[in-house]
């Protein structure tokens, strides 16, 4: 496990020396639920990278474990918001930027712990010249308790709504990932955007309660024109554990389905919607494996939805408005093949590699294809060209057949 000294003992990314005004410039968000035991090594990490002038606004989500009191008494610098009750994860960050001074608002996970030069390096991209698109950025986050490896570079998300840790268990020196790129979505366990745009967003639907919000900030965002980018240089460590709880079942099918309705146009849904099925059939396996509780947290989830299609129908005509894009640019970032490396053992995955992705393939190729262009002269038309699937490889990138 990394510890806070050795944490602050990585050499800075070249960004590190940019001027301190850029971190006094940003609010880091950091909402705790019975999080006592890691506050002390994200707060002082986090506060030796601030400074004395940085805003840090931590919102104690009614933990029963003495959270509050404990950064009440311990980092009387932090401001404190306490809830009286669980808001989740979306609702509690919401409240906690609407007391943000910053300019930027960079959202945090309490298991965390944070490096030299992070914060420059994740706010130097809205400072560049010629890079008004990027919307929000993400750092390289490695496993807390193995530092070797990788828990995330950026989520990739398939392009029926499973997302995925991109680099998961690879090695945190990998050259591929060690280069800045745009990628599908963002961590919701850190990452950055104007404060002007999380307001033009409405920041996260607090309908998703947990999970998937930062997937669908990110569509949102990749929707009215911005992009969301990976920034290697800015490195965070997460204690990440890949489990999904029967619990769990609720809320990532539930949400998943929701950001689908909100963000899509109908005709791709319509398009996708054999995609959609082979999903279905994919994760109805894993619920079986979970047993009856598995069973009923996607019944109650398909139960949710059925019974708040107002609301969806809603939040669907408020999300649509933001559009400045086509989907076939949203699709242009997703992933084809469904990488199952983090949901099944190697075999499983590999027997789906061989027999459904060929499958989603066709699907998601079909929808990739730009319109044809007009042709320039009489009788001359280009072709477009479809996608073409590459070798998946391990570890858990995906490679994109665009």
């Amino acid at each position: 496990m990394l510890s806070v000294d050795s944490a602050t003992s990585v050499q800075p990314g070249p960004f590190a020396h940019s001027p301190a005004a850029l971190t006094k410039q940003a609010s880091i968000i950091i909402v705790s639920y019975n999080s006592q035991p890691y506050l002390a090594t994200c707060l002082k990490t986090v506060l030796a990278t601030v400074g004395e002038a940085g805003e840090v606004i931590l919102l104690d989500n009614a933990s029963v474990d003495g959270s509050a009191d404990f950064v009440a008494a311990r980092f009387p610098q932090v401001k404190l918001i306490r809830s009286d009750t669980n808001l989740g994860f979306a609702a509690a960050n919401n409240r906690a930027v609407a007391q943000a001074q910053g300019r930027y608002v960079v959202a945090l996970n309490p298991d965390t712990l944070v490096t030299p030069g992070w914060l420059e390096a994740l706010l130097a991209p809205f400072e560049r010249e010629g890079q008004a698109q990027v919307g929000l950025t993400t750092p390289r986050i490695l496993m807390l308790q193995e530092p070797h490896k990788i828990n995330t570079c950026g989520n990739q998300m398939h392009f029926t709504g499973l997302t995925f840790c991109r680099g998961l268990n690879q090695p945190a020196n990998s050259p591929e990932l060690a280069v800045a790129g745009e990628v599908s979505a963002v961590s919701g366990a850190c990452f950055a955007l104007p404060r002007s745009l999380w307001t033009k967003l409405g920041g996260f639907d607090e309908t998703f309660f947990l999970y998937l919000e930062d997937t669908d900030l990110s569509l949102r965002a990749r929707l009215a024109g911005y992009t969301c980018l990976y920034v290697p240089e800015a490195v965070v460590y997460h204690d990440y554990t890949n489990r999904f709880p029967a619990s769990k079942m609720f809320y990532l099918e539930r949400n998943r389905w929701l950001l689908l309705l909100k963000n899509y146009q109908l005709k791709t849904l319509g398009r996708i919607l054999p995609a959609l099925l082979l999903t279905e059939l994919v994760t109805w396996g894993y619920t079986f494996k979970q047993g009856w509780p598995g069973l009923k947290s996607r019944l109650q989830a398909y139960g949710w939805l059925l019974t708040h299609l107002k609301m969806i129908l809603q939040k669907r005509r408020q999300t649509q408005q933001l559009r400045q894009v086509s989907d076939h640019e949203l699709l242009r970032m997703m992933d084809w093949r469904l990488n199952l490396c983090q949901l099944a053992g190697p075999t499983l995955a590999q027997a789906a590699d061989y027999t459904l992705n060929p499958l989603y393939y066709l699907v998601y190729s079909r929808n990739l294809r730009p319109p044809t262009p007009l042709p320039e002269k009489k009788g001359e038309q280009e072709e477009p060209n479809p996608p073409t699937p590459f070798p998946m490889k391990e570890g858990g990138v995906i490679n994109r057949g665009i």
